[in-house]
């Protein structure tokens, strides 16, 4: 019936978007690192915290969130290959909406921070996290409008 041909075409859409997906995920992956059930892939530019989270979105992730110190370790020595000449990187951790309160890009708190010694300071002024790529990664508290490399992350399903 006419029902049924239009339910197999909503079907075979659906099967086809979901391969691009997993097709563009999969470039991701191989032009950056995989860990765990995630890829991470440096950026060319320099960015704002901003645009550089608006990038990662665009191209389907966000700015990375290290969960724990093995994810930390990894993205540490990716960045140091590929983000040439950058001391530090942009992460998805900010405490834009309630000061001193960090969370991730998706607004949820987050358990593993990363702290360098004294940090976070700069109070209202900086509110976005910064990974070190020398000092053991660890991250300190940065302007948002200035502009650095950044990491996106992907979520591997």
């Amino acid at each position: 019936s006419k029902d049924n041909l239009k339910k197999e075409i909503e079907r075979l859409w659906r099967d086809v978007n979901s391969l691009k997906e997993m097709q563009a995920l999969q470039t991701v992956c191989l032009r950056g690192i995989k860990v765990h059930k995630k890829c991470f892939l440096g950026s060319s530019g320099e960015k704002n915290y901003h645009m550089a989270n608006e990038d990662c979105i665009a191209q389907g992730g966000t700015l990375a969130i290290p969960r724990d110190s093995d994810e930390t370790t990894q993205l540490r020595s990716y960045a140091k290959k590929s983000l040439r000449g950058a001391t530090g990187f942009w992460i998805g951790v900010n405490d834009m909406t309630t000061e001193g309160r960090f969370v991730d890009v998706n607004g949820q708190s987050v358990s593993y921070l990363n702290w360098g010694p004294g940090e976070p300071r700069g109070g209202k002024r900086e509110n976005c996290a910064l990974a070190s790529i020398s000092s053991q990664g660890k991250w300190s508290a940065e302007v948002c409008r200035d502009v650095k490399r950044y990491i996106c992350e992907f979520l591997i399903p």
